[in-house]
């Protein structure tokens, strides 16, 4: 039996048909046959007559149509992210950290110098803004001493007067008053009132849980141990020269550690509500992290935010009870951006060469008063 191969086409693609050929009928094929083939070749054409058309009239998308889609489309995600007020206190001062430490100095120069507190001839008090540190280095794009020549001129007008000289120093985290001096001499003779304690300083504190007895005194010896485990790291910690004796009834004196600094701070709760309280501290020495290591480790009663003395043997996020993350507005995941809440809120310096006292105060930052106002912990009306 001969036949022929002919080419056709079918949804499915191109293929190849077998025409059989009979000896009676050449070249023919039943009639059903030719209908199921002159039907497909319809088909074909008319799908392809279908995908022409909607070629030759796809609308054109511009970019600028498809920008502004994707802007509606962040929108509408960003919108249905409800954040709490204080998530987005938080998020904005993040994001104020980010910016302080990329702006440029005269940016930086300037919010000190809208922030100032006090000058004469002597000194003057800066409020030092949270997350900027006091001293530059590695990985340090912006700090206090770096922007002090041009904070001088924007004081002076522009011309050319005394440098100024950084007195003593506050954490990166810490808020609050700050001393400068107009030259190295007064720089000198206030460095030395601090060294032998002779400055009256004041700190605010937003703790978690509430000290007991509501005032005292703390005067345990600090010293910097080395933490070892899964993160090895360094830490302040209370290197006590008593210990109770067997029988609880008494304490024992032990020996000193040669490296312990002697730490004596006095405390005086002002206010509390929900588990958690505003503390006044007037540390007597000025050991490192000296108020930290007091509140968590002396008092059980750990600064809010403060998550390198939440854990003694790690390094996590500060843990909050319920009743506190509910007022807060937060989750615990959050909690790792709550910013530390110590504030310097206050600087009494005695008077130099006859003159009288100084004293310095400044307000408390917003996310510290907005903070006091979630918990529902009052003002003191008169500071």
């Amino acid at each position: 039996m001969k036949g022929v191969r002919a080419f056709s086409l079918c949804q499915h693609g191109p293929f190849w048909i077998h025409l059989r050929l009979d000896k009676t009928r050449p070249w023919s094929l039943p009639r059903h046959s030719r209908f199921v083939i002159a039907r497909s070749n319809a088909t074909v054409t008319q799908k392809l007559d279908l995908t022409r058309a909607a070629v030759n009239n796809k609308p054109d998308i511009k970019a600028e149509d498809l920008a502004q889609a994707i802007r509606r489309g962040k929108t509408e995600i960003n919108n249905k992210l409800q954040l709490s007020p204080v998530q987005k206190k938080v998020r904005e001062l993040r994001q104020l950290t980010r910016q302080l430490q990329v702006v440029h100095p005269n940016v930086l120069a300037k919010a000190l110098h809208r922030g100032l507190l006090f000058h004469n001839q002597e000194f003057l008090a800066i409020n030092k803004p949270y997350g900027v540190p006091v001293h530059g280095g590695p990985g340090v794009r912006n700090s206090i001493s770096d922007v002090l020549p041009i904070l001088a001129k924007m004081i002076d007008g522009m011309r050319a007067g005394p440098e100024l000289h950084l007195c003593h120093r506050l954490d990166k985290e810490t808020t609050g008053t700050m001393l400068l001096a107009r030259s190295e001499m007064a720089a000198s003779r206030v460095q030395e009132l601090f060294r032998t304690h002779q400055v009256e300083k004041k700190y605010w504190v937003l703790s978690v849980g509430v000290p007991v007895p509501s005032e005292g005194v703390i005067d345990i010896p600090v010293v910097e141990k080395a933490i070892s485990g899964p993160q090895p790291h360094y830490k302040m910690a209370l290197s006590p020269v008593y210990r109770l004796s067997e029988g609880g009834e008494g304490v024992t004196r032990v020996r000193a550690n040669q490296q312990a600094h002697g730490a004596v701070t006095h405390y005086r709760v002002l206010a509390s509500s929900g588990g958690c309280s505003l503390v006044e501290l007037r540390p007597i020495t000025g050991v490192k992290h000296q108020i930290r290591v007091h509140m968590a480790y002396a008092l059980g009663c750990t600064i809010l935010g403060d998550h390198k003395y939440s854990h003694w043997n790690k390094l996590t996020p500060q843990k909050l009870p319920e009743g506190v993350l509910r007022k807060l507005g937060l989750e615990q995941s959050k909690a790792r951006y709550l910013p530390l809440h110590l504030h310097a809120s206050q600087l009494t310096l005695p008077g130099i060469s006859g003159k009288g006292d100084i004293t310095v105060q400044c307000p408390l930052p917003k996310f510290f008063t907005s903070s006091l106002r979630k918990l529902q912990i009052p003002l003191p009306e008169k500071r």
